[in-house]
């Protein structure tokens, strides 16, 4: 009887809260997926509410159920009734890069949703496979990439996809996005409450969708709800077409996969500071196989434990919450209801959500690291930038026939009469074709660089170095596809940044110093 009482009870009161947590930003998250993919891509319904939120919904419901099963299995081993569930959900991070770095050049390039899916659920898959092979790697890859480096380049590619998108949206519908805009910035960033302790953010989503109804922006539509009931045998063909076209978006997919099997040994580990024992190895292989399986039905985006576990406790969350939510995402993913939800939500809230997340990426990006590192996360920021001009340059030249084609360099660009026309007309194109190829290891590359030489470790920078003129040699970086690069102009600048890193490092015991305390802002 004593063991009865000491086990985690299924459902207790701090549940709710949890439950208004987990379930309330997985739908943001969805909105967003659905937002990009059947409003701003154009897919059609068969693929975005048959396929892709049928299988995300599936991935959600089990890592909710197991991370359930996890806490439960903790009680019983400790015999305490105190412990809380980790909590999961869709990687927002992962989940833009995929569909602004993956999804959105593979739509454009294809021009065919179909093809685009099937690339899109081998890019998870491979996504869950990388974040299961981290739980063996996790801990060497979080000791020898800086911290800088991974969370800059994410930020670089929240800010310039997600924030600028989100500030354009509002302003194109200035009459409904800009009292939403106020209302988020005030609840966000203020910390206003309203009373009862509603914060100008669920205000600013839930009025945005009753005020646009009113204007008869959005509509009630129910046409959407039904069974939806992904056939795993048909994604699983697609599955296997799709590997083929996303290789070359392996620069991308695994870069950006480290990072999110590092963001769940953190909050894994912030969960064990917390008081909860959980094993980091098991969640990363839990995170993983989720992400597999949903990729199986149709998804497109991975699963990670989310930040949150701490606040959770301290509501006395327990397992109820994790399960709940599970089912309650699995369900309407399922049933349809994300088709009556999208019809009711105007652009201007998911616009919202697109800036609020991602200026969210920016600051804790600098938060999170050292203050003598904020010069190594700016410059991680900056190659995602070349991926958005090349998409949008590319874009608006190739509704005049203009199209890129793969230069003896060994990247896309377009030919030299073109360039020089672009760069005549004021055109930021210079040098972009070469840094939009595997701009997210770029962007990792130059802030591993630049805080190896803050911390004055220039042995470790040329290290760095070389590792991007191997990259550059066999095409991961800088270049249209992947092979063999001898004659890469990058692979030797890489190896004459190296050179000079070495030589300045064996010479900083006598004629090249610098100074400990030297502070650069």
């Amino acid at each position: 009887m004593r063991e009865k009482k000491a086990l985690v009870p299924l459902f207790q009161r701090g549940d709710i809260g949890g439950m208004a947590y987990s379930i309330t930003n997985n739908i943001v998250n969805y909105l967003i997926v659905i937002a990009t993919l059947s409003g701003v891509l154009g897919w059609p319904d068969e693929i975005v509410y048959g396929r892709v939120i049928p299988g995300m919904s599936i991935g959600l419901m089990l890592s909710g159920f197991y991370y359930a099963f996890m806490a439960y299995r903790l009680s019983k081993r400790e015999m305490r009734s105190d412990v809380t569930a980790l909590p999961s959900g869709v990687s927002t991070p992962a989940m833009f890069v995929i569909l602004y770095g993956v999804i959105m050049p593979l739509h454009y390039a294809l021009e065919d949703p179909e093809l685009a899916w099937s690339a899109a659920i081998a890019a998870c898959f491979l996504g869950g496979a990388v974040e299961f092979f981290g739980g063996f790697i996790g801990p060497w890859m979080k000791r020898k990439i800086p911290r800088a480096a991974l969370l800059g380049t994410v930020a670089g590619i929240g800010f310039i996809w997600m924030a600028t998108q989100g500030v354009f949206d509002v302003f194109s519908d200035p009459v409904i996005g800009m009292p939403i805009l106020i209302l988020a910035l005030i609840g966000v960033f203020g910390g206003y409450l309203f009373p009862g302790k509603i914060p100008p953010l669920v205000v600013a989503i839930v009025g945005g969708i009753v005020y646009a109804f009113c204007l008869g922006r959005t509509s009630l539509d129910f046409s959407g709800i039904g069974f939806y009931f992904p056939n795993p045998v048909n994604s699983i063909q697609h599955l296997l077409s799709g590997f083929a076209i996303v290789a070359p978006y392996l620069t991308i997919i695994i870069p950006i996969e480290i990072y999110n099997f590092i963001e769940t040994m953190d909050n894994v580990e912030a969960a064990n500071a917390a008081g909860d024992n959980y094993h980091v190895r098991e969640a990363q292989f839990a995170d993983g196989v989720c992400t597999m399986i949903s990729a199986i039905f149709g998804g497109v985006v991975p699963n990670t434990v989310w930040l949150g576990h701490a606040g959770l406790k301290k509501a006395k969350a327990g397992i109820g919450y994790s399960f709940i939510s599970g089912l309650v995402l699995g369900l309407a993913g399922l049933l349809g209801l994300f088709t009556f939800l999208s019809s009711l939500v105007p652009p201007a809230v998911c616009a919202v959500t697109y800036l609020w997340c991602a200026i969210v990426m920016v600051c804790q990006a600098f938060k999170d690291c050292s203050k003598k590192h904020y010069a190594a996360v700016g410059i991680a920021m900056i190659p995602p930038v070349a991926d958005y001009l090349f998409t949008q340059i590319t874009g608006a030249a190739g509704l005049a026939n203009v199209w890129t084609e793969t230069l003896p360099s060994g990247y896309s660009g377009y030919t030299p009469d073109v360039t020089q026309s672009l760069l005549d007309a004021g055109v930021m194109w210079n040098g972009v074709p070469a840094v939009k190829p595997g701009a997210i290891i770029i962007g990792i590359l130059l802030g591993t660089m630049t805080a190896f030489i803050i911390d004055k470790k220039l042995n470790l920078a040329a290290v760095t170095a070389l590792a991007g003129a191997a990259l550059s040699f066999f095409g991961f970086i800088h270049s249209a596809a992947l092979g063999f690069y001898p004659k890469s102009p990058f692979m030797i600048g890489y190896l004459s940044m190296a050179v000079l890193c070495f030589i300045l490092h064996l010479g900083r015991s006598s004629w090249f110093k610098g100074p400990d305390d030297f502070d650069y802002v």
